[in-house]
């Protein structure tokens, strides 16, 4: 084997380790203090980019941020999705990347192809997939993955809800989900159909969850799935359905506790946001991170989303300090 190409192969094999140790990173004997930073005296430009999911809470993080002090650090969130989000931080774009899965393989061979190095991951919520209907469905309280595997597998010709359960009526079934570019979609369809983007593709699709809830809202017998903050947002025109937890046989609704006592099987995921290896060097971009694991239950709050566990967020801080300290001798 020549030199270069046992060089390649050990470059994807430490991105295949990186990857797979990615956000669950146990520091051993953590000795970094918490930093402290002048929020005042920061400045600077931070951009993020990626999940529609994890938008919302960067964005309510960036708000709070700013209250708290850090006036003069302006921050910029956009929602391509957690594919796209990974492709332009890929290519150097952004500082930040949202996101409701990890980095997959590929895509850390893309950011070590194009000289991103040294990224950071951070688990900084938790989420409950949820599974929407209109509201005037009076008919559908729980359905299994089975059940929803016959609805959303690849060439499935299930129109109707009759279709779903016998005893479900005749209503036209019109289903709406996030685009092929969405963490979402890919973790979705890997938990219900057994293999990450396999999915019917005559649903509409949106890579905006805004646009999502107007569908699933307007229309009798419509049906779709995206992130919990935006049930929760939009609670007065959606119902969420319950689901069946396979081991248990029991019916249970997301929230933040049935996704903490791990209860919501499978639909509960972590999320994301990664921090470029350069930027993370630039102290508003450690402030911003410290600040949110500084006052996560209160960003969780105000976005809607799943608190971390107590257990979560030592180990989430754990990794923090030991990229600081990481940061501070480069």
């Amino acid at each position: 084997m020549s030199y270069s190409r046992r060089r390649h192969l050990l470059g994807v094999a430490g991105a295949v380790m990186v990857v797979g140790a990615i956000a669950s990173v146990a520091v051993a004997a953590t000795t970094a203090k918490n930093p402290t930073f002048n929020l005042k005296a920061l400045k600077g430009t931070i951009t993020a980019d990626g999940s529609s999911t994890v938008g919302p809470y960067t964005t309510a993080a960036a708000e709070l941020f700013s209250r708290a002090g850090a006036k003069n650090v302006r921050i910029t969130v956009g929602i391509s999705g957690t594919g796209g989000g990974f492709e332009r931080f890929c290519r150097g774009e952004t500082d930040l990347s949202d996101a409701s899965r990890p980095m997959k393989i590929k895509e850390a061979v893309l950011c070590r192809d194009n000289n991103v190095t040294g990224w950071r991951a951070f688990t900084v919520a938790n989420d409950a997939l949820t599974v929407v209907d209109n509201k005037s469905n009076t008919w559908a309280t729980c359905l299994t993955l089975a059940e929803l595997k016959n609805i959303w597998q690849p060439g499935s010709k299930v129109d109707n809800w009759k279709d779903v359960r016998a005893g479900f009526p005749d209503e036209k079934l019109k289903l709406f989900g996030p685009g092929t570019d969405s963490g979402t979609f890919e973790y979705f369809t890997e938990v219900i159909n057994g293999k990450s983007k396999a999915s019917r593709s005559d649903y509409s699709a949106s890579e905006d969850d805004n646009v999502l809830v107007q569908g699933v809202a307007g229309e009798k017998g419509g049906m779709g799935y995206f992130g919990f903050s935006y049930f929760e947002e939009n609670q007065d025109k959606l119902r969420a359905l319950q689901i069946q937890n396979p081991k248990t046989g029991t019916c249970v609704t997301p929230s933040i506790a049935t996704t903490q006592n791990n209860t919501y099987k499978p639909l509960a995921r972590p999320l994301f946001i990664y921090a470029k290896g350069a930027s993370f060097q630039r102290k508003e971009v450690q402030a911003f991170i410290d600040y949110i694991f500084d006052n996560e239950a209160a960003i969780a709050k105000r976005a809607r989303f799943v608190p971390l566990t107590k257990a979560q967020l030592k180990r989430a801080q754990e990794n923090f300090y030991a990229a600081i300290k990481q940061a501070n001798r480069v």
